[in-house]
């Protein structure tokens, strides 16, 4: 197989030495790269840099070796786009479609994914303008990474930093992985599909929830969110638009999703239902995070004081918080959600004395109603953290696949395997097909 051919797009930002990072691991890697910088970026990092660091000439200008034609050449060959940093500027010319130089040129002439990590200062990251048209961009397809918060240029801190390179790159490896033609195997090991799920709305929720005891603490669990956000990533490979709904989690946004942070269980429950009746309804529904069951009933306004006069400790009720799933469910059967709306849970459980993990799975699969049950055995080490999960995905239909020890991504893919074969089976009822 030929050595992918990636574009890397460089905007006039601070963080343009970052750039020179992320193509070293392109190169290293294996991946034929040309850079193209704007003019502003030239200001921040010159030209032999990139020449030397990728080994290729620099494309600079649409004027340069106009024989070629490079403003129609380079998109048209390449196997993926990124641009890092991806400036205000950028983000707004690319999504109303300007051409003024080469790198805008590329991007519309550019058949490949594009990837964009932005990075800006936050009241330009949090500007309705630029928070317009990252939203263009997501919704015609363009893979935007949030940006990390943290440390800014001089003193500033808050969202809108770079991506480390390393999160660019893994990002463009999955993309790379899912583009037609590349890989038979995604960068994480996980099988290619081949856009199964195009044209299709799924939601994912991931994470652990967290439910404030005080403005200090809070009931939380071990999740990592690391099966959740290998469904979002999986599900962009096949070519999905993907609403994430986000708690807390361990793990980067996949690239490209439509990322909604929540924090308690009563916000993941609002995001998740408003998802998923938008646009006529999603196609599918993943429930992925682990949602704590109870919450405190009065959590405290101020830090709760422990006093130095006794060993006492204050007493928190607990009220139970609301089955999403159960949610989801009864808003379909009532009509709030498409009749044709696959409905997935997920079960973390442990045996016991009553029964075994997969038994206790399949009582609470009839007792959900839900389409699909994905039941994976918790604690000891296993699941919550780790790359690897086990599980049996469970049908309403009586089927069971069991999976693993495998890669969450191959996990992610047995789940995708069985909502696209449950569309299909829609699609085809709706057709009266036979």
């Amino acid at each position: 197989m030929t050595a992918p051919r990636v574009v890397l797009g460089v905007g006039g930002g601070i963080a343009a030495y970052k750039a020179a990072l992320l193509l070293r691991l392109f190169t290293e890697g294996g991946a034929s790269v040309r850079v193209v910088p704007t003019a502003s970026a030239l200001r921040f990092v010159g030209e032999p840099t990139w020449a030397a660091l990728s080994g290729q000439p620099v494309a600079t200008g649409v004027w340069a070796d106009v024989h070629e034609v490079p403003h129609v050449r380079l998109g048209r060959e390449a196997d993926l786009v990124v641009v890092a940093p991806a400036t205000a500027d950028l983000l707004g010319r690319a999504a109303h479609g300007l051409a003024d130089d080469l790198l805008t040129n590329v991007l519309l002439t550019a058949r490949c994914p594009v990837l964009l990590a932005p990075a800006m200062h936050t009241e330009m990251w949090q500007h309705p303008a630029v928070v317009a048209n990252t939203a263009l961009l997501r919704e015609r397809g363009v893979h935007v990474l949030e940006p990390d918060s943290g440390r800014l240029t001089g003193a500033d801190t808050g969202p809108g930093r770079l991506p480390e390179p390393e999160r660019i790159h893994a990002a463009a490896l999955e993309l790379l992985a899912g583009a037609p033609g590349r890989a038979a195997s995604g960068a994480l090991g996980a099988p290619v599909a081949s856009g199964d799920l195009a044209g299709r709305h799924v939601v994912v929720s991931a994470g652990g929830t967290r439910e404030p005891l005080d403005p200090v603490r809070f009931l939380g669990n071990a999740s990592s969110g690391r099966q959740g956000a290998a469904l979002a990533a999986r599900a962009l490979a096949r070519g999905a638009r993907v609403t994430y709904v986000r708690a807390h989690t361990e793990v980067p946004d996949p690239a490209g999703a439509h990322v909604v942070p929540v924090s308690t269980a009563l916000q993941l429950r609002d995001a998740v239902l408003t998802a998923a009746a938008a646009g006529g309804g999603a196609d599918a529904v993943v429930m992925a995070a682990a949602v704590a069951d109870f919450r405190p009933a009065a959590p405290s306004e101020t830090k709760i004081k422990k006093s130095d006069d006794d060993d006492a400790a204050p007493v928190v009720e607990l009220v139970r918080n609301p089955d999403v799933l159960a949610g989801l469910v009864a808003a379909r059967r009532e009509g709030r959600l498409p009749a044709s709306t696959v409905l997935v849970g997920f079960a973390a459980e442990t045996g016991d004395a009553t029964g075994s993990v997969l038994e206790h799975g399949r009582a609470k699969a009839r007792r959900k109603g839900a389409d699909l049950l994905v039941v994976n055995e918790v604690g000891g080490g296993r699941a919550f953290g780790t790359p690897d999960n086990t599980a049996v995905v469970l049908g309403a239909d009586g089927s069971e696949r069991a999976v693993g020890p495998a890669p969450k991504e191959s996990v992610a893919d047995a789940v995708w395997d069985a909502v696209a074969m449950r569309l299909t089976r829609g699609r085809a009822d709706q057709r009266g097909d036979h």
